[in-house]
């Protein structure tokens, strides 16, 4: 069978491989493995962004001793990750297949070199067969240190992975246009480029993991912006994999973010992914932002720049806030935050931020 995407990440959330009970789900866990093998039959290469490890750790480990919140989530973290990869290596060498785990942390994909020394790592996991299984180190981070969630974690790797596909697995079959418990709600199927839904979303997290819808959201339009194709769909539901990556399931109720036909860069990319590395802040003046957000591609003078925020250096990393002080984007700097500041409003100087250093968040 001819499979739609030739490498796919998958995203397996908390409340996808837990029971209503707290235990861990092992027979959904089982049906995922076997639905990624059998895309590997025909032609996928699977990344799979896996949470479950503080789940797993609490589940069966019962501390005597009174633990804070960080303590708890690197105890229970430690002995989960164990028990999760060993539950995936034994499921997958039942396939004949084997699988890798691949620790990260947010500030060990801060650096360009860092990221690319992890996407090398993945690819030579792939070349040679094997599936990469993709979480946060939990044991490590902690606070500012955290990605929002494994959410946030899989669209940065799929972007970093040229995927041509992101697959959300949550526990339930979308975003819907109201409240799901309402007879005449309905999921949404398709979310154009720059199309904003938000106003459906209801807020809340997730019963067993960090995240919740309007983070997927978020990340979803994000990686659709950059060109791959981005589908939050029910991963309770048998063959939900086979039915949205081989095409069985044309009629599979979830929603699907369609990709921008605008391809960006592979650094465009990293940046784009890089606003929680961010170590100052740039406001620009009504005639920058334009300049910015227009057809045709700009860098960011300095004449542009209307205040200069926290400390950075030369090559770091940047939130670029628009006039009405709403986030516009993210860049890579040229100079310091000192040298900025002498420079700033003035005529005749050099980008701030070159183009191609330059992701700028579309609201078409």
């Amino acid at each position: 069978m001819e499979t739609r995407f030739k490498r796919v990440v998958v995203k397996a959330g908390s409340n996808v491989l837990t029971c209503d009970d707290g235990t861990p789900d092992t027979s959904t866990m089982e049906s995922i493995v076997g639905q990624i093998a059998r895309l590997r039959e025909c032609g996928t290469e699977v990344i799979l962004v896996s949470s479950g490890a503080v789940v797993s750790g609490k589940n069966i480990l019962k501390s005597s001793r009174k633990l804070d919140a960080v303590s708890a989530r690197q105890l229970f973290s430690a002995v989960g990750q164990a028990r999760l990869i060993n539950s995936y290596y034994e499921l997958f060498s039942r396939h004949g297949i084997m699988c890798g785990q691949v620790l990260t942390t947010k500030e060990s994909l801060s650096t360009r070199d860092h990221y690319l020394n992890q996407m090398n790592c993945m690819t030579v996991m792939l070349e040679n067969g094997v599936i990469p299984i993709v979480n946060e180190n939990d044991t490590i981070s902690v606070t500012e240190l955290m990605f929002t969630d494994n959410d946030e974690l899989s669209g940065m790797v799929a972007t970093m992975m040229d995927a041509e596909c992101l697959v959300i697995l949550s526990n339930v079959n979308g975003i819907y246009n109201g409240n799901p418990d309402l007879p005449e709600t309905h999921v949404i199927r398709e979310i154009h480029p720059g199309e904003d839904i938000s106003g459906f979303i209801r807020s809340g997290k997730s019963g067993f993991g960090r995240g919740g819808m309007i983070t997927k959201y978020r990340i979803a339009s994000k990686v659709a912006d950059e060109g791959i194709e981005v589908i939050i769909a029910n991963g309770k539901r048998p063959g939900i994999l086979q039915d949205l990556v081989l095409g069985t399931g044309s009629e599979t109720e979830c929603t699907r973010f369609l990709p921008s036909d605008k391809p960006i860069s592979h650094v465009k990319k990293w940046i784009a992914h890089s606003e929680g590395f961010a170590k100052g802040t740039i406001h620009v003046n009504q005639g920058a932002f334009e300049a910015l957000t227009g057809e045709k591609a700009s860098s960011l003078l300095p004449v542009g720049v209307t205040a200069v925020e926290g400390e950075f250096e030369k090559g770091d990393i940047v939130r670029i806030i628009s006039p009405d002080g709403l986030p516009a984007g993210v860049g890579k700097v040229s100079l310091g935050s000192q040298k900025a500041r002498e420079i700033m409003g003035q005529k005749g100087k050099k980008p701030l931020i070159h183009y191609d250093y330059l992701y700028i968040e579309t609201n078409d």
